[in-house]
């Protein structure tokens, strides 16, 4: 989508981040989107692999196909690819978020997780267990400053557990060179 290429999708409007479907070849980009606060489904997590099942679910609860899959991109649901689906030409995560970016789509880490990156499962903000007075049930590999000196989450499908450490940065390092 650089160059003189025309765009393969439509800009979505300014701070809107629609909701998308993530074919099988851009499994990592899932991962992405959801710490950007896109409701990110994965076709794998889905069980879908299938052309004609990605462009009917894509259709199904409205999001936006992002696929390397050129003939899968033209065949969208409404049969604009415009419209409906995103046709990235890079391997590489970093460069399909470049891409998504030129695109107009906001390619940024959002202030406070909403999804999980695992599951894609709407995460919640850890009580204190100073401010409420109810113990939190902490997983041995979670800090013990989580939810009391600084901000954490936990995804309400899966349960797993989220704080801005190390990994948050290195990805809002990598988002910042976009």
């Amino acid at each position: 989508m650089t160059g003189d290429r025309e765009r393969d999708a439509a800009a979505p409007p300014t701070g809107d981040r629609p909701p998308v479907l993530v074919d099988v070849m851009c499994g990592k980009l899932a991962t992405y989107l959801r710490i950007c606060g896109y409701d990110a489904a994965y076709a794998l997590d889905r069980g879908v692999e299938a052309d004609d099942r990605l462009r009917s679910l894509a259709a199904a609860e409205g999001r936006v196909l992002l696929t390397r899959d050129r003939d899968l991109a033209e065949c969208a649901p409404s049969g604009d690819p415009a419209a409906d689906a995103v046709l990235l030409t890079e391997r590489d995560v970093v460069d399909q978020l470049g891409e998504l970016a030129a695109a107009g789509f906001p390619v940024e880490l959002a202030d406070e997780p909403t999804r999980c990156g695992a599951c894609n499962g709407p995460v919640e903000r850890v009580a204190s267990p100073e401010t409420d007075g109810s113990p939190v049930d902490r997983p041995d590999y979670v800090p013990d400053d989580v939810g009391s000196r600084r901000p954490g989450w936990r995804c309400a499908d899966c349960g797993q557990w989220f704080w801005k450490g190390g990994h948050w940065d290195d990805v809002a390092e990598r988002l910042d060179d976009l």
